[in-house]
């Protein structure tokens, strides 16, 4: 049985190759922009990425842990992302209050809160042995 949705019916799935990394590119930047002028949130854990990726730069420690340390401040920002895709989705459908729509809003600012935790805990076990001399 084949699906309805054939990808050669689909309009937005016509590029192949360079055009559809350029168009998915132009696609990625768009979001970026919007997520920075729309998103508080986004712009202030922007801004701890400005901050602390030169911290983690010039600190006194391996390369994967300044890897693993740059990469948890993006892995909150992916995050965010994906959390305002999904509240962009529900505001799409419908403003009014409904049980499955705060659901899946908590879901994604769950899944911001664990994020940050991960980076607080990766900064913390890498950062603290600097502090106090451990």
């Amino acid at each position: 049985m084949s699906s309805p949705y054939h990808i050669d019916q689909n309009p937005h799935k016509g590029n192949r190759g360079l055009a559809r990394a350029w168009h998915a590119a132009k696609n990625s930047w768009c979001g970026l922009v919007y997520a920075f002028q729309e998103e508080s949130a986004f712009r202030q854990e922007l801004t701890l990425f400005l901050i602390l990726t030169p911290i983690a730069l010039v600190l006194s420690i391996s390369h994967l842990e300044k890897v693993l340390l740059i990469s948890s401040l993006v892995m909150v920002l992916v995050v965010e992302l994906l959390n305002s895709s999904v509240e962009a989705a529900i505001d799409r459908i419908s403003f009014e209050h409904h049980d499955l729509s705060k659901r899946a809003k908590d879901f994604g600012s769950a899944a911001v809160m664990l994020a940050l935790l991960i980076a607080v805990l990766l900064w913390s076990a890498v950062c603290a042995p600097l502090v106090f001399n451990l």
